[in-house]
């Protein structure tokens, strides 16, 4: 992923707008508050995109983004 895919993700959920918690990613992932989750996920990727340890975060932002435009 680029630093320009990374910001396109950040556009989409900040034009998606806040979502109803709690969001269960999977069995053992429950979004319960929002910002914060999205804060946390986007902060380590913006400083090292491209650690090998940031790589859940990049792939539970994606979990969520599908959850999103499948219940728009």
């Amino acid at each position: 992923m680029t630093l320009q895919e990374l910001k396109e993700l950040e556009d989409f959920f900040s034009k998606a707008g806040k979502q109803q918690v709690p969001i269960y990613l999977n069995e053992a992932t429950v979004i319960t508050d929002y910002d914060y989750f999205l804060e946390s996920h986007f902060l380590p990727l913006k400083l090292n995109l491209d650690s090998k340890v940031n790589q859940p975060l990049l792939h539970r932002l994606k979990m969520l983004k599908l959850l999103v435009e499948a219940n728009a």
